[in-house]
C-alpha cells in the first residue's frame, strides 16, 4: 500500500503519542488532510500495530509509558520495519536527535511544533521513494497527477477532494483489477471505518459522477456483489 510520492493519497499514517490532547490535534489535522490515521497510547502498542499493519509513516513520540520511543525504534527496525518514522519529543538537544537518527529515524521534530511544520516533514518523507511510481498515473484519456493532486481527463480539469483522490489514484494504480470494499477500506480509510456504513459507495458514486458522466467511455465500473474496476 505505500505511496512514495505526493501528498495525501491512500496514505495511512500511526501516531504513537500518549499525551491525549497531542494525539488529537495531530489526528484531527491528519485527517483533515484526508490521510487515514490510526492511534497508539504507548511503545508496546506502537511497536505491535507497526508490525502488524503496513504504515507510511509512523509519527513515534520518545516519552512514553511501557516502552519509550528510542527502545521501540529499535524494535522496529529490528524486525525489518521499512516504515518512514519520525520522531516526536520535547527533547530537543543534540544527542536526542543523533540517537533518534542513527537508530533508524527519518527525520526527528521537536515540540511544541506548527502542525503546518509537521504536515511539510510528513510530506517531505512521502517524497523519498521505496519504489518506482511514477508522479503521473493515466488510463485512457484519464491523468492523476500524485505530486500536485491534479486530476484531468482529455485534458479537462476534474473537481475532486482528497479522499476520492486517494480513492481514484488506489484505483488507478491497480487499474484492471478489480477492488474489493474491504481493500478501500484498509488502504483509503483508518481503523475508525465503519464496516456497515455506505461511505464507501458514496464516495465512488460521487467519484464516477464526475469522471464518467460528460464523456463518452466509462472508466470507472461497478462488479456486482465484488467491487470496483478501473479500465480502459
Amino acid at each position: 500500500m505505500t505511496q512514495e510520492n505526493g501528498h495525501p493519497n491512500f496514505v495511512r499514517i500511526l501516531v504513537v503519542e500518549d499525551e491525549s490532547k497531542v494525539a488529537a490535534f495531530i489526528v484531527e489535522g491528519l485527517r483533515e488532510q484526508a490521510y487515514a490515521v490510526d492511534i497508539a497510547v504507548d511503545g508496546e502498542e506502537g511497536v505491535y500495530r507497526a508490525l502488524n499493519t503496513p504504515y507510511d509513516v509512523i509519527l513515534l513520540d520518545v516519552m512514553m509509558p511501557k516502552l519509550d520511543g528510542f527502545a521501540a525504534l529499535a524494535r522496529l527496525r529490528a524486525a525489518g520495519c521499512t516504515s518512514r518514522i519520525l520522531m516526536l519529543t520535547a527533547r530537543d538537544a543534540v544527542t536526542d536527535r543523533v540517537a533518534g537518527l542513527q537508530g533508524g529515524a527519518d527525520d526527528y521534530l521537536a515540540k511544541p511544533f506548527d502542525f503546518d511544520e509537521l504536515l511539510a516533514r510528513i510530506t517531505a518523507l512521502l517524497r523519498r521513494p521505496t519504489a518506482l511510481v511514477p508522479d503521473e498515473l493515466r488510463c485512457a484519456d484519464l491523468s492523476l497527477n500524485r505530486r500536485t493532486r491534479k486530476v484531468t481527463r482529455s485534458e479537462r480539469p476534474l473537481d475532486i477532494t482528497g479522499k476520492q483522490f486517494a480513492v481514484l489514484e488506489y484505483l488507478v494504480l491497480r487499474q484492471n483489477e478489480v477492488v474489493t470494499r474491504s481493500d478501500l477500506a484498509e488502504h483509503v480509510w483508518d481503523e475508525d471505518f465503519d464496516p456497515a456504513s455506505n461511505v464507501i459507495d458514496v464516495t465512488l458514486h460521487h467519484l464516477r459522477n464526475k469522471l464518467d458522466r460528460d464523456f463518452p467511455q466509462r472508466l470507472l465500473h461497478t462488479v456486482r456483489g465484488v467491487g470496483y474496476v478501473i479500465k480502459a
